[in-house]
């Protein structure tokens, strides 16, 4: 993991480094050490793993070697841990689209080959969207079998879940349709009974041990085979769609790995969802297919453009909401997200709930586990508890995101971060231990909110429907009831039952899930924030109902909701809170309330949503500015800008530059002044990541800038190819080069990878407008000037420095960590 530059002598090691590009970040297991290099410009250090060059200039004298006349391997290819050339990335593939465009008007086959090559990024999103969506159906199918294995074991088929073992079953009654005689409890198994006090251990403790063996199996192939699989992934993904490099994030092992570890954690019981790790495993798909097609393979920009598109995919596939999933791509996690990429984001979501639906995992015909419809319509004063339950989504957001930083924080800094095998196996074996006893705390937590999101009908046998059955000629319900409706009743003694182990529930969710979530399993935090939510909303839908079905002749009541009415909808509750919680957690709006609107399909309940939501947002707002994940990407170090934070400070760029004053002068080249041996000690002394190139120390007036990794790979190719080259030989950045004398040793022409046109600033300009520049061109460093002389440079790490100085905090303890 170690990052130790480039050196003069560790170009062999850089070019091994350099090989294989399916791997494209790793973070979740290991420590991360961005120090090495000391940043004069953040390199983009993900290697696009090809034979990938710049298109060469110049001819020079017969000795003189122009090192890009044929393209090198490795050159304009990025190393670990750096930052993407945004700028010059479009560049290259504006230039590879001009070309495909003027020889397509030469021969047929090049027109067959513009076409193939517009055609691709279609043909690629197809593949992602049916990978992505069978992958999906098969964790959701794994995920339900392996949930239930915890309670019994089908006798009729061992692959069948308890819903699927009772379906053909003969002897299954409505109210008791979860058993049948093929479905066998552990009790009646090891014990030949499910009465008494044994049964219940055998029960109990077959619980405990297949959720500690579940996690026990996650967490060990978490740890041996792939690190960056544990946690969400959705702060690392943003991170790379702003153009950082991970490799091995996104590889082969993660995609395996995490696939297989995510079924196991989420059978395990824990307080975790798979919709997080699920954008994560169709970023890995997206990854991986970008290497069957060369123009996204060899450009980390256009690669970009897939994982935006992938992530729309993984939300699609997680809620069944696409148009929801393309919503979330856009408002959360990207960074650059152009028209074109709104339209195949749209096409990759299609193919991937068309491929869920085909599949079929709950064999319900919907996409998820928990769709509900609701009939009844909302009223205006139901606004009011609405607003409520945003304020509690709100509240709980803020307090989840510091408690769970400072939990994760104190993981880092302690020994506790050394044990992650022991945490796992504690936390779940606490879990599973507190929840088997409450019913809604033993279920896994889709079914949990799909219990809560559920519309009371007079068939069903929920403990949650179990209200006193009135009289037809009672004075208190005289309307007859009508289809499968029922009116607002009086609770009973089930439904006060149900309420205790709900509220017991959510305060055992509440302390849990904040020590779940960052652990080093696959774990995401939608359906455990929806979970709160949904159980926070249900008791006030319950309550609610019971005020209006006691005071329906109070003002608030009065009018519409009469005696014998179904005035009231607890499901509705439970779905606005689940929203109001996950949205005070992310900072979701519109995306959230599309996909919540997907989940229900009722275009009446969007103004519910939407006031609870934005309720949330600005109560959370109010005590703390970050969502979980850019939480996440603090305390982690990495190296993101965020486009919604704003830069309100008066500091100017001769502020934030290097060098400082007292610091060592800056580190350039000049154009045609320097041998091999001068250009190879001043990358030897130094860690930075490129050098400007001047006319002369003296004037230090800019002629461009040059990338280190190019600069090593370009002199070693340089060495191979030609005889002659030693190290004091000049190296050239001049267009024209002097003459050589006769016993001179050959020059290496080095203008090919030379930006000529970097970004600059003066150094009086603001930095808010500096900031705004590197957030909207994506850039890694801009250099400095005053009257046309080199001052300095500034690059992204600068930035977010001074950015961690200006708001009080110490820099070196919160970045690159």
């Amino acid at each position: 993991m170690d990052n130790q530059g480039y050196s003069a002598g560790s170009y062999d090691s850089l070019h091994n480094a350099v090989s294989d590009d399916d791997e494209l970040v790793d973070i979740a297991g290991a420590t991360l050490d961005f120090s090495s290099a000391d940043d004069v410009p953040p390199l983009d250090r993900e290697v696009a793993g090809g034979a990938a060059g710049m298109s060469g200039a110049g001819t020079g004298a017969v000795n003189l070697l122009d090192l890009l006349d044929e393209p090198v391997p490795g050159v304009g290819t990025y190393e670990d841990f750096n930052t993407i050339d945004w700028v010059r990335e479009k560049s290259k593939d504006r230039d590879r689209h001009r070309e495909i465009t003027s020889q397509s008007k030469q021969s047929t086959w090049a027109l067959l080959h513009g076409v193939s090559d517009a055609f691709s990024g279609w043909l690629l999103m197809l593949l992602v969207g049916l990978m992505s969506g069978a992958l999906a159906g098969g964790i959701d199918i794994s995920a339900h079998w392996m949930t239930d294995l915890k309670e019994g074991v089908c006798l009729s088929g061992l692959w069948f879940n308890h819903e699927q073992c009772c379906w053909g079953s003969n002897e299954t009654t409505f109210k008791e349709r979860d058993r049948c005689p093929q479905w066998k409890s552990w009790a009646q198994l090891i014990a030949g009974s499910t009465e008494g006090a044994f049964a219940y251990i055998v029960d109990y403790m077959m619980y405990v041990c297949w959720a500690l063996c579940f996690s026990f199996m996650a967490v060990t192939l978490v740890k041996s085979f792939a690190p960056y699989a544990c946690g969400s992934g959705i702060p690392e993904i943003k991170t790379i769609l702003s153009g950082f490099i991970i490799r091995g994030y996104l590889g082969k092992w993660t995609l395996v790995i995490k696939t297989i570890t995510l079924v196991l954690a989420v059978s395990s019981g824990l307080s975790l969802g798979k919709e997080g790790p699920l954008v994560h495993v169709a970023c890995c798909c997206g990854n991986i297919l970008c290497h069957l097609f060369t123009k996204y393979r060899r450009n980390e920009a256009k690669r970009r453009e897939v994982l935006s598109a992938a992530a729309a995919v993984g939300v699609s596939v997680a809620f069944g909401a696409p148009i929801g999933g393309v919503l979330f791509s856009l408002e959360e996690v990207s960074y650059y997200f152009p028209l074109k990429t709104l339209w195949r984001s749209f096409f990759a979501a299609l193919v991937a709930a068309f491929t869920l639906r085909s599949i079929n995992p709950f064999g319900n015909s919907r996409l998820v586990l928990f769709y509900v419809e609701f009939h009844a319509p909302w009223h205006l004063l139901e606004l009011g508890p609405f607003v409520l339950l945003g304020i509690f989504g709100g509240l709980w957001g803020a307090f989840f995101i510091k408690a769970n930083i400072a939990w994760c924080r104190r993981r880092k800094t302690s020994g506790l971060g050394h044990y992650p095998i022991t945490e796992v196996l504690v936390v779940t074996g606490v879990t599973a231990l507190l929840s088997f006893p409450n019913s809604y705390t033993r279920m896994s937590g889709s079914e949990l909110i799909s219990e809560l999101f559920n519309d009371c009908s007079l068939l069903d046998s929920s403990q949650l429907c179990s209200y006193v059955s009135m009289p037809m000629n009672s004075s208190a319900n005289s309307s007859p009831i009508a289809g499968n409706t029922l009116p607002d009743r009086a609770a009973g003694p089930g439904l006060f039952t149900a309420l205790w182990q709900l509220a017991l529930a959510l305060g055992f969710k509440v302390l849990i899930t904040v020590v779940t979530f960052g652990m080093k399993v696959p774990s995401g935090l939608f359906i455990p924030s929806m979970a709160v939510g949904a159980i926070a909303g249900r008791l006030l839908g319950v309550g609610m109902e019971q005020l209006a079905y006691y005071h329906h002749d109070w003002a608030m009541f009065r009018g519409w909701c009469s005696p014998g009415a179904d005035c009231i909808t607890p499901g509705l509750y439970a779905m606005v809170g689940a929203a109001a919680c996950l949205g005070g957690v992310t900072r979701m709006t519109v995306s959230l309330v599309v996909i919540m609107f997907e989940l229900t399909g009722g275009l009446e309940y969007i103004v519910p949503l939407m006031a609870a939501t934005m309720t949330s947002k600005w109560v959370a707002d109010a005590l703390g500015r970050e969502g979980i994940y850019e939480a996440h990407i603090r305390l982690n170090g990495y190296p993101f800008l965020e486009p919604k934070e704003e830069f309100n400070h008066k500091s100017l760029a001769v502020d934030v530059m290097k060098p400082r004053r007292g610091d060592p002068p800056l580190a350039v080249l000049t154009q045609d002044g320097m041998t091999v041996g001068e250009v190879e000690a001043l990358v030897d002394s130094t860690k930075f990541s490129g050098f400007p190139v001047v006319l002369s120390q003296d004037s230090m007036r800019l002629v461009g800038f040059v990338l280190r990794r190019d600069l090593l790979i370009s002199i070693d190719n340089g060495r191979k190819r030609q005889e002659g080259v030693v190290s004091a030989s000049p190296v050239l950045f001049a267009e024209h080069a002097p003459p050589p004398a006769p016993d001179a040793p050959p020059p290496v022409r080095l203008r090919a990878i030379l930006d000529l046109s970097p970004f600059t600033v003066t150094d009086l300009t603001p930095m808010d407008i500096t900031v705004d520049i590197f957030r909207k061109l994506g850039l890694r460093q801009c250099l400095v000037t005053h009257n046309g002389r080199l001052l300095g440079i500034i690059t992204k790490k600068d930035i977010l420095k001074h950015m961690a100085q200006m708001t009080n905090q110490d820099p070196d303890s919160i970045l690159f960590n």
